[in-house]
């Protein structure tokens, strides 16, 4: 059978399938009528003519096909593909807001002139005020304020040793001390009510700042060779070389270095030169009672000799070691009077009024005197310069007796050292004999401020001052056993025991 015979024309007619896919698409493609839409032509078609335009018409449409597929592409790679949600995860809870520190600097030290005075702020605030002549105070640091500008700083402080509340005043701004060219980056003011107020500057103390460091030590021992905390912040102390003593035998010793010198069986009212050569002690005869003997020691030579002798007590060589003050019964008065050491058979009244005791040299030319409302400085020519109400030294707490002590500080004529009985013992303390128990404490004539020195657990008494100033010998009489010395430190610190003995005086 002879298949039927198809033109070239008609071939030509009959759409390929991906052409008729095309068609589809332009018929569902808004665009496509226009871009495919021809002009009609007129006259009657060949087919040579119909296939030449038909094959035009398909070139035409594959390359609208082309064009428009590209647009779609490109429109459909220009848009991110949809992310994928996530779950949401579970909301954390808020975490609390750190803590805003008002605190500025680490380290610093603050200081002034006029008087002079210095002020360690630390990593918690203020932690220590010092000036020259007085011992530290000790700082209990409290809240700070910091002022909303940022440059302003206002630090709250107990003082320790009298439970007084201060203020710490600090800002940034240039500072000059007025002493030096030097610029300080802040301006610090210290208000204590008793001492008053201190102006003056402060920088940060990077000297001051705590040593830092990130080795690792893996030594198990470390903890243990370890140096111990030191007992006391005081140093440039010497022990003294020159003390004499009443020992437990009740004989009188005076000791220079290593050698020891039995003075006398008994006496009383010990009393060493500065160069720690010469002692007076009063010797009482039984015999001869109520007169008594100032009587004169040498230690190179180890003779004695008698100075005075009548009612006569409590002498006190003067700074220089060349005149003795002491006190005498004339008329029914305990006066005051002085002698040359050098001519001791010619001695003179200098104050004739009544005097319960005598606390020894304030210089070289101002004796302290007290009786039982008053202590009395008393000059060279008999007149009094100044006067104080032991009221207002002694306060509520002490009891007021002619046995008590007021010892001079002997480089601050300011500060008192004062041996006394509690009106009320502190508790735990203990009694002595008398059933009172004492203690000694300092006083600082200006600012008024009383701090208490020796343990509340201790008796203490007959406080005397090192010629350095900065260490206090006294006695403790417990209400058995023997009494003993024991050494403190001026700001309280490292009380223990020194030896066994009493009525202890330092020379040097």
């Amino acid at each position: 059978m002879i298949a039927p015979h198809t033109s070239t024309s008609s071939r030509l007619y009959q759409p390929a399938a991906h052409l008729v896919a095309a068609a589809g698409f332009f018929s569902a493609h808004p665009d496509a009528s226009a871009i495919c839409a021809f002009p009609p032509r007129r006259g009657i078609l060949n087919p040579e003519d119909s296939s030449r335009r038909m094959l035009l018409r398909v070139r035409s449409a594959f390359l609208v096909l082309v064009i428009l597929v590209a647009n779609v592409g490109s429109s459909a790679w220009g848009q991110a593909p949809p992310a994928n949600k996530k779950p949401p995860s579970p909301t954390a809870a808020a975490a609390p807001a750190a803590p805003q520190s008002k605190h500025y600097p680490i380290l610093l030290l603050a200081s002034g002139n006029n008087p002079a005075w210095s002020l360690r702020i630390g990593q918690k605030g203020p932690e220590r005020l010092d000036r020259p002549g007085y011992p530290p105070i000790t700082l209990e640091p409290a809240e700070v304020a910091h002022d909303p500008s940022g440059d302003a700083w206002t630090y709250h402080a107990k003082d320790t040793g009298t439970g007084t509340a201060i203020t710490i005043h600090l800002s940034r701004e240039a500072c000059f001390d007025g002493m030096s060219a030097t610029k300080y980056t802040f301006r610090a003011v210290v208000e204590h009510p008793q001492i008053g107020t201190l102006s003056g500057c402060a920088r940060i103390a990077a000297e001051l700042f705590p040593r830092i460091t990130n080795q690792i030590d893996d030594d198990a021992d470390a903890a243990a060779k370890k140096k111990p905390a030191p007992e006391t912040t005081v140093t440039g102390f010497k022990p003294p070389t020159a003390v004499a003593y009443v020992n437990s035998a009740d004989k009188i010793v005076l000791s220079r270095g290593a050698v020891k010198k039995i003075v006398a069986p008994a006496g009383a009212d010990l009393a060493l030169s500065h160069d720690g050569k010469k002692l007076l002690y009063v010797h009482v005869d039984p015999k001869s009672s109520p007169e008594t003997t100032i009587v004169l020691y040498e230690f190179d030579t180890g003779r004695s000799r008698d100075l005075l002798h009548g009612n006569v007590r409590q002498p006190f060589w003067s700074p220089d070691d060349s005149r003795i003050a002491y006190l005498t019964n004339q008329d029914q008065k305990w006066q005051v009077w002085t002698l040359q050491a050098a001519a001791p058979e010619t001695p003179a009244p200098l104050y004739t009024n009544n005097i319960d005791a005598l606390q020894g040299w304030v210089d070289a030319h101002i004796l302290l005197a007290t009786d039982l409302q008053n202590a009395h400085w008393i000059a060279d020519d008999g007149k009094i310069t100044q006067t104080a109400l032991l009221q207002n030294i002694y306060g509520s707490s002490f009891q007021i007796r002619d046995s008590d002590t007021i010892r001079v500080n002997p480089g601050n004529p300011d500060l008192l050292l004062v041996s006394a009985n509690y009106a009320t013992p502190p508790p735990g303390a203990p009694a002595n004999a008398s059933h009172l128990s004492g203690g000694i404490f300092l006083y600082e004539l200006r600012a008024k401020r009383r701090v208490v020195l020796t343990p509340p657990d201790q008796s203490a008494s007959h406080g005397e001052w090192s010629q350095d100033g900065v260490q206090v010998f006294y006695t403790v009489r417990p209400s058995s056993g023997p009494s003993t010395t024991y050494r403190v430190f001026w700001d309280g610190s490292a009380a223990k025991r020194y030896i066994v003995a009493t009525s202890f005086v330092i020379g040097q």
